[in-house]
């Protein structure tokens, strides 16, 4: 028996399938409350979105589905194809530009919303340095380390008035509000997945490198 099931369990929609449910947990649902409640995203507005991850593309996705407009920040090229192919309307290759100056001039004067996916130094600075005054930063990357005491440009935050926000998870009395966004068919969680293995392979695909590579997410959807 689980204990606070009504508070602490979502009963996924028909239209959703266990593969695609995969997708939600701590990516989708965390991009989500992300986008919506901590950013308050509203039709028209620019958001950029540093780190093409998992929790990245997902904010992105959310984000083209609500009439936003997204702007993906990475260093792999692979990654930002994919962040266009899901909905980026631009994107900036950190490797090789100033990151708030590509963003500044792309949205004529700064993002009105800015989340850091990824969780360091470089991309909380990046995040709200591209922002527009009374703009919005969201820090869903866990900042660890020696990055957990990350200077912060307070001189901007004040000279812009900005807002920061820390976003971790979804409450699961809020999963509806996502799900009626799949059912209708402005999101489609499946669009995430890179690739499906068996659970015999998902240790190796946990713990090495590659796991980093992947342009989406990897689902392990049988036993072998």
């Amino acid at each position: 028996m689980v204990e606070h099931a009504e508070e602490n369990l979502v009963r996924l929609p028909d239209e959703l399938d266990f593969r695609d449910s995969a997708s939600l947990g701590c990516r989708l649902a965390t991009a989500y409350r992300a986008v919506v409640h901590q950013a308050r995203i509203r039709a028209g507005d620019w958001i950029a979105i540093h780190g093409c991850g998992g929790v990245g593309l997902s904010a992105i996705m959310i984000a083209k589905a609500l009439g936003a407009r997204p702007i993906a920040i990475d260093i792999e090229p692979a990654k930002l194809l994919r962040a266009r192919q899901l909905g980026a309307l631009d994107t900036v290759d950190a490797s090789s530009e100033d990151v708030p100056s590509a963003i500044i001039d792309l949205t004529s004067g700064g993002a009105r919303s800015s989340i850091d996916a990824l969780g360091s130094s470089i991309t909380a600075k990046n995040s709200i340095n591209c922002l527009r005054p009374r703009g919005r930063h969201i820090q869903i990357g866990l900042m660890t380390g020696e990055d957990s005491l990350s200077p912060i440009p307070f001189d901007r935050v004040v000279a812009k008035e900005l807002e920061l926000y820390g976003s971790h998870g979804m409450q699961a009395h809020n999963y509806h509000e996502l799900f009626s966004l799949i059912c209708q068919g402005s999101l489609d969680p499946g669009q995430l997945i890179s690739r499906t293995i068996t659970l015999e392979e998902a240790p190796m695909a946990l713990t090495t490198q590659s796991a980093f590579q992947e342009t989406g997410i990897v689902v392990a959807d049988r036993i072998t």
